[in-house]
Parts: structure tokens; C-alpha cells; sequence
């Protein structure tokens, strides 16, 4: 399975979840490769420090996609962004799902429908890919609504899911991402931790897990 994790706006935070999501899924007995096609390699140097680290599991990520090494793992996730427009375009063409980190404001509902744009401009005799969006450095105070009303119109957005859970703006995320650590390996018993096993959960199996 080719997961692509973009957006066509910066700063959704789409290194962070494919490195999470990379850890998690290894977690679950799944081997993984990752891609960095972003030329600001960002997932490269996360990888760099976990690797120094020696943390356990470790995380390969390349820059070049191997096509001949696609049935010798579970899960391929590609990190891509605008940086480079061919790597995104390919990367869409070679998915099996997409995976949109939306962080939230109207700016970034409206980048997102412009994904939406490019993808369905790319896949046309084929078969689509799956399309998934979530909040990404949601709200955490209850009286702001933004990550509300950026959920409900990326609701109306066609050819779309939007999962429920959201990842919300801590600083747990920059402090782990920095070490080299899986949010959840950071700390289990953070609200951090709780949400993005939850994100997880319901991203890949569709429902929590025991």
C-alpha cells in the first residue's frame, strides 16, 4: 500500500505525521519504507537523529523511489509537498491513498480544494486513490472554532473522507519530532499520545483498536 502524506500549503505538518505514522505502523508488526520527495528533506533529517540515536525501530527513508522494493514491504508512505511539483505529481500518480494534513483556516480549506483539483487532473483512466483528510495543529481551546468550521467545509468537498480524529497544536509534537521520537514514544500518557494512536487506529484499521 502507497501512502502519499501532502498538501499544497506549507506548514500542515506533513513530515511530523509520516514520521509518527511510520513508528506506529512498525509498532503494529508492519515494515515500512518512507520517501522524502520534499526538497527540504525535513523526514530525512528526523530520520538522520533517530538513526545517531539508535532508536528502536529504526526508519528507512530514502530520497529516490524504488519501484523494484514496492512487494517487500507492508507500507510505502511518500512526504511530499509544492517544493518540488514533479515529485508531487508522480508521487499522486502512485498512490493507493492520500493523505491531507489540514490544518486550521479557510486558506488551507481552499489549497486543499485545489489538491482535490490537481489530483482528479492526474487520475483519470485509472484507478483513484483514496483520498483522506484530517485537522492537523487543531485547536486546542474549546471557545475557538476554526478547526470546527475547517472541518465542516472540508466536508463539502467532493471525492473526499475527513476523519474525525484530529491532531491538535502541541508542543509535544515539535519537542519528540526533534528527538528523533515518535510522539508516543516521547511519552505514552500524553494527550498527544492518546490522540495520535487514536488518529492512527482509525486511519489504517477504520476503528480503534484494543
Amino acid at each position: 500500500m502507497i501512502t502519499v502524506i501532502g498538501n499544497l500549503k506549507g506548514g500542515a505538518g506533513k513530515s511530523t505525521v509520516t514520521f509518527n505514522l511510520a513508528v506506529w505502523l512498525q509498532s503494529q508488526q508492519k515494515t515500512v519504507q518512507c520517501y522524502d520527495f520534499d526538497p527540504q528533506a525535513t523526514l530525512l533529517d528526523v530520520g538522520e537523529v533517530r538513526d545517531e540515536q539508535q532508536f528502536e525501530p529504526a526508519i528507512k527513508i530514502n530520497s529516490r523511489f524504488q519501484k523494484d522494493k514496492v512487494n517487500d514491504v507492508d507500507e510505502i508512505l511518500i512526504d511530499v509537498g509544492t517544493g518540488s511539483m514533479s515529485n508531487l505529481k508522480r508521487a499522486i500518480t502512485l498512490a493507493d491513498r492520500i493523505l491531507i494534513p489540514v490544518a486550521p483556516s479557510q486558506a488551507d480549506v481552499w489549497s486543499t480544494q485545489r489538491f482535490l483539483y490537481l489530483i482528479s487532473g492526474l487520475i483519470k483512466n485509472e484507478k483513484p486513490p483514496e483520498i483522506i483528510a484530517f485537522i492537523n495543529r487543531a485547536d486546542t481551546h474549546q471557545k475557538v472554532k476554526e478547526s470546527d468550521e475547517t472541518e465542516e467545509a472540508l466536508r463539502t468537498l467532493p471525492g473526499i473522507h475527513v476523519l474525525k480524529p484530529r491532531l491538535c497544536q502541541r508542543t509535544a509534537y515539535r519537542r519528540s519530532f526533534s528527538e528523533g521520537l515518535a510522539v508516543f514514544e516521547l511519552s505514552k500518557s500524553s494527550k498527544a499520545a492518546k490522540e495520535f494512536i487514536e488518529f492512527a487506529q482509525l486511519f489504517y484499521y477504520g476503528e480503534p483498536q484494543e
